[in-house]
């Protein structure tokens, strides 16, 4: 009989090989991953798994430093090529695409990642922080999947990743806007991904509820607490549920317990009581 043992460890060298060889490929086609937001947080993350992966990155965000310290934490895994731009620009989309074509990159992995974030009722927000939110989270996103998904179908294969939320869910007084801007993100999804059928590509949604990130504005105190009773999770795992989902060409992903039983909670809430809970909560929203 064969060695077992032996036969399991060439079939390790042999998948190890096959990984390396298949990195080499990714790079030497130039296949690339386009993140945006990735200058600091699961951006910097979907970068790092996505290097590990063996794509080469094109990464996006307004922080120039931020950009160059994220590129640098992933030397020399990939090629990086960085991109400063303000995603709230009406030809931000316009102006990566150019980029990237003037690069001769095959983008085959488009995360649209970038998000803001404040709690503050409509009347009281500033009419800029408004045009922001809109343009970072509905026209820059579906810019870049208008831009991409052309030469996604053309080769077979492209996956995109969009960050939808629980709050689509929610009509959440102080939080409105992000859950309408993120509602507008589920539905061109679900109606792209339909469109993308027999193509190759796919198009996924991630669910997230609270996720342990700056963007979120918790005391210490509370942020330790919602870890402890997973209502928050970690970026990290929050990153690998939503790639694992990507790559699997799942419609849509959404990590916890306790956001999927919350879900149904936040359709039936009559307006009464979010109108109650908005004017206790008032005195406490940050103003923007």
């Amino acid at each position: 009989m064969p060695n077992r043992r032996k036969f399991g460890n060439f079939a390790a060298v042999l998948q190890l090989h096959t990984h390396i060889w298949m990195k080499k490929i990714l790079r030497n086609y130039k296949t690339y991953a386009l993140i945006t937001g990735a200058a600091s947080g699961m951006g910097r993350i979907y970068a790092c798994r996505l290097a590990d992966m063996g794509y080469n990155l094109i990464l996006v965000d307004i922080n120039e430093n931020g950009l160059k310290q994220t590129a640098e934490a992933l030397s020399p895994k990939a090629n990086v090529i960085l991109i400063t731009q303000d995603l709230s620009k009406e030809d931000a989309a316009d102006r990566i695409f150019e980029k990237t074509q003037e690069a001769s990159c095959q983008v085959e992995v488009l995360v649209n990642n970038a998000g803001v974030m404040y709690c503050q009722g409509i009347a009281e927000t500033s009419e800029r922080m408004l045009k922001l939110i809109m343009a970072v989270h509905m026209t820059t996103p579906l810019m870049l999947c208008r831009k991409y998904v052309a030469g996604m179908k053309e080769r077979g294969c492209g996956y995109i990743l969009n960050i939808s939320s629980l709050a689509s869910w929610m009509i959440w007084p102080g939080i409105g806007m992000y859950g309408s801007t993120k509602r507008f993100v589920r539905d061109y999804s679900r109606e792209l991904r339909i469109e993308c059928q027999k193509t190759g590509v796919s198009v996924t949604n991630a669910y997230f509820g609270a996720v342990d990130t700056p963007l979120v504005p918790l005391k210490d105190s509370l942020r330790k607490l919602a870890r402890g009773l997973t209502v928050m999770i970690s970026p990290e795992k929050a990153v690998d549920k939503a790639l694992r989902a990507t790559f699997r060409r799942r419609k849509g992903v959404m990590p916890g317990l306790l956001n999927k039983i919350f879900k149904p909670l936040c359709v039936i809430m009559p307006d009464c009581l979010l109108g109650w809970v908005y004017r206790k909560a008032k005195p406490y929203l940050m103003k923007v």
